[in-house]
């Protein structure tokens, strides 16, 4: 399909400041910022771009660390892309849902509360753009699910042409379609804009929160269990500690959420079967927001109290058990701002993996006042997922934004490349497509690419770094 002729201008996306990713790892001056109003304009400004000589990235919320946004040709915003255009139930009960690319997940999961709906698994921030996520492989945890790109059925996308072209995971596997849609649905945005995506959605469900303190030993003695043994598993390890925050959130029963409308209906809130609510909020905020930035401004102020701040933070979150509606149990309000490097291990290397990490931070010292996080995720095919081909376990490791990360996120990087880990492609990290050919089908993706992208317009310097150039260069200064 071509697009439909646009005689209006695109409204600016934003003023002329430089952008920024959320975490202030990249700053950039596009040459244009444009927000497209609809999938014709969209069409119409790539296609300009192009026949111009003009590179073309789009960005969503701007939470990826690495520079996968970064250009000085075109800037695309696509907020005004934004909403469900169809929802189509199915008979094993799921539904496909037919969502803008530029949807904020929060917007999705009440568009999909309204409907009875919900995603079977998120990530645990919900800033960004459906777009953006499920192109740079967000996940969230569950030894059963994979990422966010393992629930899209089908695609829209922009090409250099500026024509819309429809795929889907339909097309029979090997044809241009269903190649195409494979590095569409997770590849960097290098097939083209995305506009719309098709989502396997499922009935809305509510959670069984439980998060405790266990030693770390306990949960990596008893790892298959606790992953295998419930619907979504993580822990988060406190560096210079032996002590992990456990969560465990699984399909709550109907008594279970009887009980919680009940107690509600009584002025208690949520239920919550160990400690007070004043105990829960002080949890809540020592792991993501108020309390826990003043533990990190200390830190930054005097990096010699990061092993007693790490103790005292370990040691004062308490155990509670809650149920609440799938989104809000896995989405987590992050308004410390932080730098992060996230790895996908084989799940048998995960105990040497912290093993070593717990002794390079012993040995060298560095104040580290974040903890570590740890997730899971089922094998997948997707040709580009890091959880392709195995069972994995993710390993975050993170940094307070104002102070240097470079030594601890060097040493966690080379215990994990020696691991087989992959980098989650939205995160910090500084391998290259010559260190990625052995995990991924590098040869297949520059094979689309340049049978829907020949001249190389949604190329950008990070996309040449980590999936190789394939095309001829081009100087405008992105890659």
């Amino acid at each position: 399909m071509t697009p439909s002729t646009v005689a209006r201008t695109p409204a600016p996306a934003t003023p002329d400041a430089p952008l920024r990713t959320w975490g202030g790892t990249h700053s950039w001056q596009p040459a244009r910022r444009l927000a497209p109003r609809d999938e014709g304009e969209l069409g119409a400004v790539v296609a300009r771009a192009a026949a111009d000589g003009t590179r073309v990235r789009a960005m969503g919320a701007g939470h990826s660390f690495t520079a996968a946004a970064v250009t000085d040709g075109v800037h695309l915003g696509l907020d005004h892309l934004s909403g469900i255009e169809a929802v189509a139930p199915q008979p094993d009960g799921t539904s496909l849902v037919t969502v803008r690319a530029g949807t904020r997940l929060h917007h999705l999961n009440r568009l999909l509360a309204a409907l009875g709906l919900a995603m079977r698994n998120l990530g645990d921030i919900d800033r960004q753009s459906v777009a953006g996520a499920i192109s740079t492989g967000t996940h969230g945890t569950g030894a059963r699910l994979g990422g966010l790109a393992t629930q899209v059925r089908g695609v829209r996308v922009v090409g250099a042409d500026g024509a819309v072209r429809s795929a889907s995971d339909a097309a029979a596997p090997g044809s241009p379609e269903r190649e195409l849609f494979e590095v569409a649905r997770l590849g960097l945005g290098v097939a083209g804009v995305l506009s719309a995506v098709t989502l396997e959605v499922v009935p809305a469900f509510w959670l069984r929160a439980q998060e405790e303190p266990w030693p770390l030993d306990r949960v990596l003695e008893q790892l298959d269990e606790y992953v295998d043994g419930n619907d979504h598993a993580e822990f988060y390890w406190f560096p210079g500690t032996r002590r992990a925050l456990t969560k465990r959130n699984n399909r709550a029963t109907a008594e279970e959420i009887e009980a919680w409308a009940a107690a509600r209906a009584g002025g208690l809130g949520a239920v919550r079967t160990a400690g007070s609510r004043a105990r829960a909020l002080l949890d809540e905020e020592v792991l993501s927001n108020g309390a826990f930035e003043v533990v990190n401004r200390l830190a930054f102020a005097a990096p010699g109290l990061v092993p007693r701040l790490n103790a005292v933070s370990a040691r004062a979150l308490g155990a509670k058990t809650y149920v609440a509606p799938s989104a809000d149990v896995f989405v987590t309000r992050r308004r410390v701002r932080f730098v992060e490097m996230e790895y996908a291990l084989p799940r048998a290397a995960l105990r040497d993996v912290l093993d070593e990490l717990d002794a390079w931070l012993r040995a060298s010292g560095e104040p580290v006042p974040f903890p570590v996080e740890v997730r899971f995720a089922a094998a997948d095919d997707v040709w580009l997922s890091t959880a392709h081909g195995r069972e994995t376990a993710y390993v975050a490791v993170h940094q307070y934004a104002p102070m240097p990360h470079q030594r601890y996120f060097s040493a966690a990087e080379q215990i994990f490349a020696a691991a087989g880990g992959r980098p989650h492609w939205g995160k910090m990290h500084t391998r290259t497509a010559e260190h990625l050919a052995d995990h991924y089908p590098l040869a297949d993706v520059a094979r689309v690419r340049a049978a829907v992208d020949p001249g190389g317009v949604f190329r950008n310097g990070y996309t040449d770094t980590v999936l190789g150039g394939g095309l001829t260069p081009r100087p405008d200064g992105a890659g």
